[in-house]
Order: structure tokens, then sequence, then C-alpha cells
């Protein structure tokens, strides 16, 4: 079976990232830019960093940050109406994953039309792209150089799963210096998006060789360096490691795809505006116990990859070493315990599994659910 592999053109990692990048896209001849990202680094000063880094080589920008936590359909409109306005010849997203996935909406649109919610599901677009460049500020949701775009639908309360390769950036960019200070609590939910990337698409039913590599790479990293990046925020080395991490987590997902962890935190998301790393860091050991039932061989090689020793156990016990080894870790960079401290109630789980089923991210989880075991699941992580 032939598998396709997917990564923007051009990706620049390591201190110093943001400069050589601005030195590509002068390169491209590219005018006036779009930066869409959000208040909080308008704040601090990092976007007007960027602008007039870019000033300097002749490039305008027109600035939109009013990207929300969960990007919805009308910070697509918002950002989209600006950039025709202004007459931009491309994109810069600037940020964490929310400005991304904003900003590949608003490019996609540009160049085909209607409106985002036209583009749910897998490879609906017909043309590429406005060109689009994704500088990272996170390590965690590797949008700055996947294939996926999540947008919140406001009039239906759900993520929209936009998977597709004309949402690829030309151009990535993770400069770990941009990452320093970052908030406990971000790097910590960002690092644990980022592990559940990689261990989605480590037992996905549409892994490879590649993914596989890049997947388990990525696992070693986060364990190694999450808990340093989170407990020492201006430690470069730990936010170097955990840049490389998230990227090539990215590699991982954005070829093999995802599973039931990411499927259900889109719609905890969607309904309740809640954080997604959070979410999926909450989930990810509750799926797992769900998909040990056929992939137990798998979630033992992640149970090494996160420094477990296995030698002697069985398949069970080894991929029950893994899920105690996530659940751990993620103890260690304090995220919420269950999804009843983050306000999600009982009563509406049935309508969240609903829409979990529909949710792209589930078709390559290694086995299939019914509604109640969905629910199930669900339930657990209360």
């Amino acid at each position: 079976m032939a598998a396709k592999f997917f990564i923007p053109s051009v990706n620049i990692l390591g201190q110093d990232s943001v400069n050589e990048a601005i030195n590509d896209i002068k390169a491209l001849g590219f005018t006036k830019a779009l930066i869409v990202t959000d208040k909080p680094l308008v704040g601090i000063g990092l976007v007007a960093n960027v602008t007039d880094k870019l000033l300097t080589q002749g490039i305008e920008s027109i600035i939109f940050d009013g990207v929300q936590p969960n990007p919805t359909t009308s910070n697509v409109k918002q950002g989209l109406q600006l950039l025709t306005d202004n007459q931009c010849d491309f994109v810069i997203s600037l940020g964490g994953g929310s400005p991304h996935d904003c900003a590949k909406g608003i490019a996609l649109v540009a160049t085909n039309g209607g409106e985002i919610k036209d583009y749910e599901g897998v490879d609906v677009s017909t043309k590429a792209q406005l060109p689009l460049v994704a500088i990272n500020t996170t390590a965690g949701t590797a949008s700055e150089m996947t294939r996926f775009c999540i947008i919140t639908d406001e009039a239906r309360h759900i993520k929209m799963a936009i998977v597709d390769k004309n949402t690829t950036p030309i151009l990535s960019v993770n400069d770990p210096e941009l990452m320093l200070e970052k908030p406990k609590a971000l790097t910590a939910a960002t690092g644990m998006d980022a592990l559940t990337h990689a261990v989605e698409a480590y037992v996905s039913i549409a892994a490879n060789p590649i993914t596989d590599a890049c997947a388990i790479k990525a696992i070693e990293l986060i364990h190694a360096n999450l808990v340093n990046a989170v407990n020492q925020g201006g430690d470069i080395h730990a936010r170097e490691q955990m840049a490389y991490a998230q990227f090539l987590a990215g590699m991982a997902f954005n070829n093999a795809s995802l599973g039931y962890v990411h499927a259900m935190a889109h719609q905890l998301g969607g309904f309740y505006d809640l954080p997604h790393g959070v979410c999926n860091a909450i989930l990810l050991p509750h799926v797992q116990e769900y998909n040990a039932q056929v992939a137990p061989a798998r979630l033992g090689h992640i149970a090494t990859a996160m420094g477990e020793n296995i030698n002697g156990l069985t398949e069970q016990q080894s991929a029950q070493a893994a899920i105690e080894a996530i659940k751990a870790l993620s103890a260690a960079v304090d995220i919420p315990a269950n999804l009843t401290q983050l306000g999600v109630k009982e009563q509406d789980l049935a309508i969240l599994a609903d829409n979990a089923l529909k949710d792209a991210c589930g078709l390559t989880n290694p086995k299939q659910a019914t509604h109640e075991e969905i629910c199930a699941i669900f339930k657990a992580a209360l």
C-alpha cells in the first residue's frame, strides 16, 4: 500500500531561526504580511520584534491579534476581511496552535472561497492556500508544520477537523528563544499535547516505519526534557529539545494521523471551551487502556521510550507500564487529574460521544469503538 508523507518544504529549527526565516521570506519576494497572532504576544512585544525585522527587509505587516485560544469561524472571517482589505500577499502565523490554525483557515479560504466550514473533512479544498509562514512560540501542537487545522464552529459548538494538504505552511520556524519563560501551565499542556501526538501516531493503523521512528524519538525527548522545561523555563537546552520533540511528533501524526484522544478532546474544547493540551493529557491514558486490547506490543515500545524496564513482562503488563508512565509524567507537570476538575458533566457525555465518533481523527484509532465505549472512556476520565 502506497504511503504519502507531508511536511513543509522548508523547516528552520534552533536558535536564531527567526532571523534566518526573515532572510528566506525576503528571498521569496513577498511584500505585505497579514500576521495572525494573539493579544498576549502583542503585549509582551514579541509581535513588534518580528514586524521590525520584516520592515528592515522592506516587508510591511498588518496585524490580526483577535485569535481566541480555541479559534473560531468568526476569527477566520475577521482575519480574512483584514487580509482582503489590505491586499496582503502572504500570511505569517505567530504563536502556538491557535494562531497557526486560524491562519491556515484564513489562507485556505482566501484562495478557495466560501467559508472555512466548507472544508471540514479530508482534502476538501481544490487550490493551494495563500502562502503561509508559521513561526512557532510553543512546543506542543506542531500546527506550524502539519496539514491539520482545527476550528471551532460556534453555531454547532464543535471543533471541526480540517485535514488538508493545502493547509501545509511553506515554511515553519521553531526558535527556542521564543519559547523561553512561557508559563508553566502552558508548557505542561503543550508538552503533553506533543506526547499525545506521538503516542496516537505510534498506535495508529496508518503508522509506517518513518512515522514510527519520529514518534518514538519524540517520546524519548519529551520524557527526558518536559519536566525541566516546565520547572526551569529559562533552560534553553530543554526548550530546544522540546521544540525538536514536538516537531518530530508532528511529522508522525501529520502522516499516520491520530486517534480517539484527539477525537474526544476536540469535543471537550468545542463544547466547554477547554484547553486542548490539558484535555488530551487527561484522556490519553484512558484511551490507551482501551487500545491495549489490540495494541499491547506497541504500547510496550512506548513504555521503553519512556524509560520503563519491561524485561520479563507480558505484552499486557508492558502496555500497563506505558499507561502508568504517561500518568506519572502528567502528574509531574501538574496536569489536572480528571475531567471533573475542568467542569465536564456526566449528562453531556452522550452528545460528546456522538460528535467524537464523527471526528476524522478517530478513523485511524487501532480499535473502532461503539458509542457506549466512547461514553465509558469519557466516564472513566471524570
